[in-house]
This record gives C-alpha cells, structure tokens and sequence, in this order.
C-alpha cells in the first residue's frame, strides 16, 4: 500500500482543493492530510474562517481523504512521514523547491502537482469582499 501525505488549511473548501485531493490519492492507495491548526495560522499571520474542528470535519467527508492529524509547526515533517509511515508527500505546485518540502527526499518521494487555475482561498475573500 502506498500512502500518501499533503499539507494544507483547507479553510474554505473549494474545488481547488478537491481536486488537488483527488490527484493526490490518485498517487496511491491511502491519503493522510496533515491540517493546519488555527495556531499554526496564526504563527503565519493567517486567519481561518473556520475553526479547526469544523475543517477536520469537512476534510473527512470527503472521500479521497483516509486520516486528518494535526499541523502544529513547520519543523513536524519529517516526524509525520516516519509516524504515519509515508511514501510520498504531494503539494501544490506553489510550493516547489521550498526547503521544507525538499528535506524531505531524504525520507520519501515528493512530488508537486500544478494549481487549479482560477481558484484560491485568496481569491474567493477577495472576490465576496468586492462584492458584498
């Protein structure tokens, strides 16, 4: 069984997001997703719109995903690929050649898949911000 790992918020779930899910338990047989905590956030300066608990709860609704754990701190990567046994961490193309992604070719593959074009997080704030 090959198991698969991302990162990510996942704040307002979009299609965006779904179908980075999709592609990236299409790279094996099980995907475990490590959800950022609202602590974690805010140690980047970013605020969720929901809380963790309710983001978990979407996250595990959707059929691609196998186990949700918690993101607390940048440093927790290679800990998670060991624990959760990983063969292959999958993220967004945005994140490619960042070094914390890249230490981990030591411990499993890594691979990054393109971004949904036209669709973010971002995106969708900024857009209901204009209109509403």
């Amino acid at each position: 069984m090959k198991r698969i790992l991302t990162y990510g918020t996942f704040d307002l779930l979009h299609w965006g997001h779904i179908r980075l899910l999709k592609r990236a338990r299409a790279q094996g047989d099980y995907l475990a997703v490590a959800l950022s905590t609202e602590e974690f956030n805010e140690s980047k300066g970013k605020k969720t719109y929901h809380d963790f608990e309710t983001r978990k709860a979407m996250l595990e609704a959707v059929r691609y995903v196998d186990l949700v754990i918690p993101e607390e701190h940048w440093e927790q990567k290679i800990s998670d690929v060991q624990k959760y046994e990983i063969d292959a961490v999958v993220m967004g193309g945005d994140w490619e050649g960042d070094p914390r992604f890249e230490i981990l070719r030591d411990h499993c593959e890594v691979i990054y898949l393109d971004r949904t074009e036209g669709i973010s997080t971002t995106k969708i704030k900024n857009d209901l911000g204009e209109n509403a």
